[in-house]
């Protein structure tokens, strides 16, 4: 930082990670030197702190209590301008904000937009200066996702976007925001079903796509899919059906939507969220081909909580547009199915989603063992043992993914990055005497 001269104010400039000193608040500490300190010392009469500080679900909270507790530990105004768009995973939400020397909040400009907020550091009291309303947690995460999404597309040409419409809630929640982001008229929606596709995961697609008022397309794949099956056939005699011929299926979706993608110029949104990519519940080349994984850092209970919010919150600006809930109830309520083979759920192969998304959160973000997750949750060490060695023998899939917006404190990617050939043994963070072993 410097401090420099301005019409007689000496004002201390900071960059960033500049503020992030503070070892109430930040264990972690990026800096042996106080760099807030030094301009303090130096005669600073007030603190501008220019950031460009990413998104993160409740940072918000975090950064304002380092600003009060920065201006009330040197006894100077802080005024913290950040930075907004969206830069490939990254999404930079403004709430630029002052405090005064007392720690007060002052100002504070909108999230999510640019914006021009005009205040008086001698005189707040006599006009008092806009403060934002405060955003909630699912506000927040959906305009984050929606400001990615656009700005990606925007910066990478894309006028216009693709997508397949399962009836399931990633789906339908991933099409919901392709609408907010670049509108209706942008977006187009693919159904696929198979032999194995229910008859309301098919209306589900349809009556999304009608609420939404997008462009909607069928394209069955049984008669592709029995191709697949019989030219295979000859070379898999005697062998048992299994995940191979799911696989096709997800594949031969990709095709089409890589059809549509090139045909129409539209960017490919791929619908998985963070609990499947995680576990690797999801198929290379299949669902996972596209342009840009909007949910990649959202995990399913999340995702379920976000369709709600947009469908029932008066905040939501897609219930606002179109009067009332976008996303149908089936799909939120039904259990969730890949539908690649006879009556098959998520729960056929995957934990819980409640305990999934749990293990996920404190094995990738907090970066806890195998063995701190079992004492502080109860859970049994077979399960944690089995979703912590899915993470880690998946990499190789999400190294292939593509890529997603970041909006929890560690996402897949650009926030983790851990090679593929490896043998992590977790069982050696985890033994005890009377806990199962899984074999590696």
């Amino acid at each position: 930082g410097e401090v420099i001269d301005l019409m007689g104010v000496r004002i201390g400039v900071s960059i960033c990670e500049d503020l992030w000193t503070d070892r109430d608040l930040l264990p972690r500490q990026l800096y042996h030197i106080e760099p807030i300190d030094r301009l303090a010392k130096a005669g600073a009469q007030v603190i501008i702190n220019c950031s460009a500080s990413p998104f993160v679900l409740r940072k918000q909270e975090l950064r304002v209590q380092l600003l009060r507790n920065t201006a009330r530990r040197h006894h100077l105004p802080v005024i913290y301008g950040n930075q907004v768009g969206g830069n490939d995973e990254l999404v930079f939400d403004g709430n630029s904000c002052a405090v005064n020397a007392q720690g007060e909040l002052i100002a504070h400009a909108r999230a999510f937009e640019p914006d021009l907020l005009v205040f008086d550091l001698d005189h707040a009291e006599v006009e008092l200066p806009r403060i934002a309303r405060p955003e909630g947690e699912m506000e927040s995460a959906y305009h984050a996702l929606v400001l990615g999404l656009r700005d990606y597309m925007r910066k990478c040409g894309f006028k216009s976007a693709v997508l397949g419409l399962s009836g399931g809630i990633d789906s339908a929640l991933t099409c919901a925001l392709a609408v907010a982001a670049v509108g209706k008229e942008n977006v187009r929606g693919v159904s696929m079903p198979s032999r194995f596709s229910s008859g309301h995961s098919r209306d589900d697609a349809a009556d999304l796509a009608k609420r939404l008022g997008i462009a909607y397309h069928s394209v069955a794949i049984e008669d592709a899919h029995q191709s697949f099956e019989e030219m295979m056939q000859p070379h898999f005699k005697g062998l048992p059906l299994d995940a191979t011929e799911e696989n096709i299926q997800a594949r031969i979706r990709g095709v089409i939507l890589m059809a549509f993608s090139n045909k129409f110029g539209s960017i490919l949104l791929t619908t998985g969220n963070k609990s499947e990519l995680a576990v690797g519940y999801c198929t290379l080349y299949g669902d996972m081909a596209g342009g840009l994984a909007v949910l990649s850092d959202v995990p399913k209970t999340l995702v379920w909580k976000l369709s709600r919010w947009i469908n029932e919150s008066p905040h939501s600006p897609l219930r606002q547009q179109y009067g009332g809930p976008v996303i149908p109830d089936s799909s939120i309520a039904k259990v969730p199915s890949a539908e690649l083979r006879p009556n098959q759920t998520d729960q056929d192969s995957l934990p819980p989603y409640d305990q999934l998304d749990n293990i996920i959160e404190r094995y990738v973000e907090r970066e806890h063992s195998a063995r701190q997750i079992v004492e502080d949750t109860g859970y049994s060490p077979d399960l944690v043992l089995r979703v912590v060695q899915l993470i880690d023998r998946n990499e190789y899939k999400r190294k292939q993914a593509a890529p997603g917006l970041k909006i929890t404190g560690r996402a897949f990617g650009f926030g983790r990055r851990v090679p593929i050939a490896q043998r992590y043994d977790s069982r050696r963070s985890i033994q005890h005497p009377d806990w199962p072993i899984l074999p590696v």
